[in-house]
């Protein structure tokens, strides 16, 4: 059971690991705890690039990390952590012990999150487990080729998959757990996750973990 990974709203998601404490697009965070070891941003649009609130998690020895093509953007916090690492979509990095791997993050029949901006997804050992954070994607061929144990999914549709995709590409990929993130605030329904739900099939089980709504 993936009891050190929070959901908080949207795609924003604290891990806590052997590593130190790991958040994803940290937005509208309620409380300022000031523990993140590393951020990791999927791309910038204003729900998962939120300085204001990467500021309520940040400490002087925080290692942002981000797209390349966000590197001018995330210059803003240059002086408040502790180096800003970029990457591109399907590479692997190592970053002060913690293992990562991207995958490239976008839409094949919407415009909002094209190919081109090299947006990512987020796979890190964490804990002995291999955690895929999908970032907003449809089901594309490099999502339906991902081996992982844990899976975090946009299930809310407008600018990802919906719940029924993200079933799909859950049945596809078949981690251990699927978590369903990014609905039941700015876009979908709090019951769009009952939904994915009842479409993954055993032995993929899905934990609802999204503590609060917008």
């Amino acid at each position: 059971m993936p009891d050190n990974i929070d959901v908080f709203t949207q795609n924003s998601i604290r891990i806590r690991s052997d590593f130190g404490v790991i958040y994803v697009d940290p937005f509208h965070m309620k409380e300022e705890p000031h523990d993140a070891d590393y951020v990791l941003i999927t791309h910038s649009h204003y729900d998962h690039f939120s300085i204001e609130d990467i500021r309520k998690v940040i400490k002087a020895d925080t290692i942002l990390v981000v797209p390349e093509k966000m590197e001018d953007d995330a210059g803003e916090l240059k002086p408040d952590v502790k180096d800003i690492v970029t990457v591109k979509p399907g590479i692997y990095k190592e970053i002060n012990g913690l293992e990562m791997e991207t995958v490239p993050a976008y839409n094949t029949i919407k415009p909002f999150h094209p190919k081109r901006a090299e947006w990512v997804g987020y796979i890190l050992r964490v804990n002995g487990k291999r955690i895929y954070i999908a970032g907003d994607t449809g089901a594309t061929k490099e999502a339906r080729q991902v081996k992982c144990d844990i899976a975090l999914l946009p299930i809310g549709g407008t600018f990802t998959m919906d719940a029924k995709r993200a079933a799909d590409l859950a049945n596809t990929i078949r981690p251990e757990y699927a978590i369903p993130v990014h609905y039941g605030g700015l876009v979908g329904k709090k019951s769009d996750a009952q939904t994915f739900a009842s479409l993954v099939k055993s032995p993929v089980k899905v934990i609802e973990k999204m503590q609060y709504f917008d």
